[in-house]
C-alpha cells in the first residue's frame, strides 16, 4: 500500500465516541476485516477491542535517546494536571470499557510525583483497567514499585538498550546487569514483568543473546517485546537500514530460543505492524505454544470470553477451567494438545520437577512518520489518548506537537479556563500554535537533533 499524501496524515482527528449501538469488540473486528488482517487468527475483536492505549502523563524524560518518538518541542511542555489526565482515563473507558491495558508513559513517567502515579493507577484499577508503567527504570525504585501494585500496577516495562546512551555500558551484553537489577527489584511482587528493546542496525545480532538472557530469568520475566528502529521524532539516528526487516528480527530470536518460534499462528492486529508469538521455559529451554495450528485457531475463536489474569495465573487458571465446563467440546482436543505438548518437553519437566514458566515474544514494526499507510493505520492496536480521543500511536508520533500543544479546557463552560501546555498558564488562548522553532526554547530544554544542531552552532561561534 502507498504512504498517504501529507494532506491525509493532516485530516486525520481521533477516533470519536461511538455513537452507534455496536459494542467496542464488534468495532474493533470491523476495522481489522476492514483492513484485511480478520479471521480465526486474529485476537484484535475477539480477545480485546485495542491492544493498548498510551496515556502520555509528561513529555519531559531523563534520558536522550538516540531513536526517540518524542518531539523537539517535547522537554519544553509541562506536564499535563492531573485533572486532565484522570479524564482521559474515563475517556478510555467510555471507549474500550473494561479489561482495557493503558501503558502509564511519556517521555518518563517517574519524573512525576509519586502521589501522582498512585493516583493514576488507582483510577485505572477501580475502573476495572489493567495499568502498565512503561519505565526506563532509573527512578523506580523497590519501594515505588512496592506501593504502584499496591495500587493496582498489572505490568511494569522496563526499557533498556544501547540507544539510551546509558553512561558505563557500551554493548547489550554489559546492559544486563542492569536488566538483572531490575529483575531483581521485581522479584517475588504479582506484577508482571516485561522489557522493551528497541532493535537498530548496531544491536540486532545481539537479540540472540537477549534472548537467551530472558529465557534464564523467565522465572520473573513474562514478555520480551522487540520494536524496529523508526525515522519518527527527534531522534538523530533515522532511517533504518535495509536488512533491518521483521523476518530478520525474528530469526534472531528463533535463533536465541533454540527452536522455531511460530509469529504466524496468532495475530494481533495488522501483521505488518505487530508479531506475537507464546512459549514456555521448562528446565531453561524454550518449547513453543501454538505448535497446533488448528487447535489454536479453535481456541481464539472461541475462547474469546476468558478473562485473563496477568497477575495472578491462578485466577486465570480457574477462569479457564470455568469456561471449559461451559465448553465441554474442548475437553478432548485440548487434552490431546496437553498431553502431545507434556510428551515432547517430557525431559526437561522431570529435569525442571514440572516447572513451567510462560514467556512470550512481541515485535513492533513502527511506520516512519513521513509513510503511514492507511490500512495500518485504521487496524491500528496500539493508541494514544489525546485530548479529544485514542489516535494510532503511529499517526500521533508524526503529528506530535498538534496534540501535546494542544491548550486544554480545565475549567468547562469558562472561556478563559484553558491551560497552556508551554507555560502551565490558563487563559483564553484555546488554539494550537502553527509552528513553534526549537530555538524558542533555553539548551536545557532541547534533546535529540535540536540539542545537537545547538550544540553545533555554539561550538562554531565559539572557535
Amino acid at each position: 500500500m502507498p504512504c498517504m499524501l501529507r494532506e491525509e496524515i493532516d485530516a486525520f482527528r481521533p477516533d470519536p465516541l461511538p455513537d452507534t449501538g455496536q459494542t467496542p469488540m464488534e468495532r474493533a473486528r470491523q476495522c481489522v476485516e476492514a483492513a484485511g488482517c480478520g479471521g480465526t487468527k486474529q485476537q484484535m475483536g475477539r480477545h480485546w477491542a485495542i491492544g493498548c492505549v498510551a496515556l502520555e502523563v509528561t513529555q519531559r524524560c531523563n534520558l536522550d535517546c538516540t531513536l526517540c518518538y518524542l518531539s523537539e518541542n517535547s522537554e519544553a511542555t509541562r506536564d499535563l494536571p492531573l485533572s486532565e489526565i484522570l479524564r482521559r482515563i474515563d475517556l478510555i473507558h467510555r471507549h474500550y470499557g473494561n479489561n482495557t491495558d493503558i501503558q502509564i508513559t511519556g517521555g518518563e513517567p517517574t519524573l512525576r510525583r509519586p502521589a501522582e502515579l498512585l493516583s493514576i493507577v488507582r483510577k485505572i484499577h477501580r475502573l476495572g483497567m489493567r495499568a502498565t508503567l512503561m519505565t526506563n527504570g532509573i527512578r523506580l525504585k523497590r519501594s515505588l514499585l512496592e506501593a504502584l501494585v499496591e495500587a493496582g500496577l498489572v505490568d511494569v516495562a522496563f526499557h533498556v538498550d544501547t540507544t539510551q546512551q546509558r553512561k558505563g555500558y557500551r554493548t547489550e551484553a554489559e546492559l544486563n546487569s542492569l536488566r538483572q537489577d531490575y529483575i531483581d527489584r521485581a522479584r517475588d511482587l504479582p506484577v508482571c514483568v516485561m522489557f522493551n528493546t528497541t532493535v537498530h542496525a548496531g544491536n540486532l545480532d545481539a537479540v540472540p543473546e537477549l534472548v537467551r538472557f530472558f529465557t534464564a530469568n523467565a522465572d520473573v520475566v513474562r514478555m520480551a517485546s522487540f520494536q524496529l528502529q523508526a525515522d519518527t521524532g527527534r531522534g538523530i539516528a533515522g532511517q533504518r537500514s535495509c536488512l533491518l526487516t521483521q523476518q530478520a528480527l525474528e530469526d534472531r530470536i528463533a535463533e536465541g530460543a533454540g527452536t522455531p518460534v511460530d509469529f504466524d499462528a496468532s495475530l494481533v492486529g495488522h501483521p505488518k505492524c505487530n508479531r506475537f508469538a507464546a512459549c514456555l521455559v521448562v528446565n531453561g529451554k524454550v518449547h513453543e505454544v501454538f505448535d497446533n495450528s488448528e487447535f489454536v485457531r479453535r481456541i481464539q475463536s472461541e475462547a474469546g470470553s476468558i478473562a485473563w489474569d496477568r497477575r495472578s495465573p491462578m485466577n486465570t487458571l480457574c477462569n479457564s477451567l470455568h469456561w471449559i465446563i461451559r465448553h465441554p467440546g474442548i475437553v478432548f482436543p485440548g487434552l490431546r494438545w496437553a498431553a502431545g505438548k507434556a510428551w515432547r518437553m517430557r525431559k526437561d519437566l522431570l529435569a525442571g520437577r514440572g516447572r513451567i514458566h510462560q514467556l512470550s515474544f512481541l515485535t513492533h514494526n513502527f511506520m516512519d512518520a513521513g509513510c503511514l499507510q492507511r490500512d495500518r493505520i485504521e487496524a491500528c492496536v496500539l493508541k494514544v489518548m489525546t485530548r479529544d480521543g485514542p489516535l494510532s500511536m503511529c499517526q500521533h508520533n508524526a503529528r506530535r506537537d498538534a496534540y501535546i500543544l494542544q491548550p486544554v479546557m480545565l475549567h468547562p463552560g469558562n472561556s478563559r479556563g484553558y491551560w497552556q501546555p508551554l507555560t502551565g498558564e490558563i487563559n483564553g488562548i484555546r488554539n494550537v500554535p502553527v509552528h513553534i522553532s526549537p530555538d524558542a526554547h533555553p539548551l536545557k530544554h532541547l534533546k535529540g537533533r535540536a540539542r545537537l544542531q545547538r550544540l553545533e552552532k555554539c561550538s562554531k561561534f565559539s572557535m
